[in-house]
């Protein structure tokens, strides 16, 4: 079991900001930026690639109204979307305000948000969403 299915399940707490009945998204504890979102399926599928087609459909469709609100909630030109998948062995996109490519540069190093940053950023999130 991933550490993705154990916060869908509820074992582990996380900063949600959506969730369906197919679908979960939170903010990575570990930010490239201030209110970077992981989206990811509950159904616990390693490669984004292997996620059935109609999973993989529905879930740019469940990520469109939280992309929105992070461009709404966070100084950004826009909300990056990236796939990287090698960390966790369970299909997930990161939604990441940027303004710049570097915004999306993984290989930097990670950033230990406090809680009351991730409070912050869930909330602001949170106050902006609306399914479109």
């Amino acid at each position: 079991m991933t550490i993705f299915s154990k916060i869908i399940n509820g074992d582990i707490p996380a900063y949600k900001v959506a969730e369906s009945e197919k679908f979960i998204a939170f903010l990575d504890i570990e930010p490239i930026v201030t209110g970077h979102v992981l989206v990811v399926p509950k159904t616990e599928v390693n490669k984004i690639f292997d996620v059935p087609d109609d999973y993989l459909a529905e879930m740019l469709v469940f990520a469109k109204p939280i992309a929105h609100a992070i461009e709404k909630a966070f100084d950004c030109k826009r909300c990056g979307i990236s796939v990287i998948g090698l960390e966790v062995p369970h299909a997930h996109m990161h939604l990441v305000p940027v303004n710049s490519a570097d915004d999306l540069n993984f290989t930097r190093p990670k950033r230990n948000a406090s809680q009351e940053e991730l409070k912050a950023a869930q909330e602001k999130i949170k106050a902006h969403f609306k399914a479109d």
